[in-house]
């Protein structure tokens, strides 16, 4: 009886943040969670984020959970894109963004096409080893979506294919692959904020 009142105020508040998500202002997610998706996100309290970072299909959840600590302390939103390499609520996720992981502006999408459909116009950008333009010289406008790919195969041609002229590179020596993934996110991130004179931070 319990898990059936649990449940049944998860699906109120989920019918709730639907008559919400209305208020959500352009650029933001217009993702509403339902009983599946955890945390459940107060979408009328959240404002529009300087930027965002997008996750595609991530595969460690230590890494997650390290960079949704990283978007509390800038105030980015964290943007899943399904299917994930772990559960949401496993406890190395948490664990790694600590207390953090309440404060986050989160946002889950069940594929590709359904994080489009929910942020139109989005502005997006690629961090991949196989763009030539460094993360530098990339222009980021407020409200900007970075996008970063799984940790074992990076983002899918197609999205290569979608965005030829918006994928951006963190030089590093030509015998490695890559940077871990929460440090790249963190490395780029920076990098916008910076370009946008740091918005709200100290």
């Amino acid at each position: 009886m319990a898990e059936q009142n649990k449940q049944a105020a998860y699906t109120a508040g989920a019918a709730g943040a639907v008559d919400m998500a209305g208020v959500a202002g352009a650029g933001r997610a217009g993702s509403v969670p339902d009983i599946r998706h955890w945390p459940h996100p107060n979408l009328a309290a959240w404002g529009r984020p300087p930027l965002n970072v997008v996750l595609y299909q991530p595969e460690i959840p230590a890494n997650t959970g390290n960079i949704s600590r990283t978007c509390v302390v800038t105030g980015a939103a964290l943007h899943l894109i399904e299917p994930l390499g772990f559960d949401i609520s496993n406890r190395a996720v948490r664990r790694a963004g600590l207390d953090y992981w309440q404060k986050l502006q989160l946002y889950t999408y069940r594929d590709w096409a359904d994080f489009l459909a929910r942020n139109p116009g989005a502005e997006i950008f690629l961090a991949t080893t196989k763009g030539s333009v460094p993360y530098t010289e990339i222009r980021y406008p407020r409200g900007a979506f970075l996008v970063f790919g799984q940790e074992t195969a990076g983002l899918p041609e197609e999205l290569h294919q979608a965005y030829p002229g918006r994928r951006l590179r963190i030089p590093m020596r030509s015998e490695y692959r890559s940077l871990n993934l929460s440090n790249a996110v963190a490395v780029v991130l920076f990098e916008a904020l910076r370009q946008q004179g740091f918005p709200d931070l100290l």
